[in-house]
């Protein structure tokens, strides 16, 4: 149990910092996906980290090694949004028809 709780701290955690330290808009926000972010960078560290062998098979990733993680997870959603492989979720598609996000 203190396990998940432990990784969801660390990953909000790395989401937070990476995207204080990321260039750009980066509109995918709120509690979740900050935390996905972070989580997803935690795991891409770890794999990279176990495939190099800086980490054994039981070690993972620690805050900075999520942060860093996170921040390459953050540059390649922003590359495939600038791509328009994704869509923004941050951007409504209808900009300027009275959609449910306005900019203030």
């Amino acid at each position: 149990m203190w396990n998940i709780l432990w990784i969801i701290l660390i990953g909000f955690l790395a989401g937070i910092i990476a995207r204080v330290l990321s260039p750009g808009p980066n509109h995918p926000t709120g509690f979740i996906l900050t935390t996905v972010l972070g989580i997803a960078g935690a795991f891409l560290a770890t794999l990279i980290g176990q495939t190099i062998g800086w980490y054994r098979l039981d070690q993972g990733a620690g805050l900075i090694g999520a942060t860093l993680g996170a921040l390459i997870v953050l540059f390649v959603w922003n590359r495939l949004v600038v791509g328009q492989v994704l869509r923004d979720p941050g951007v409504s598609a209808d900009s300027g028809t009275g959609g449910t996000r306005s900019s203030f």
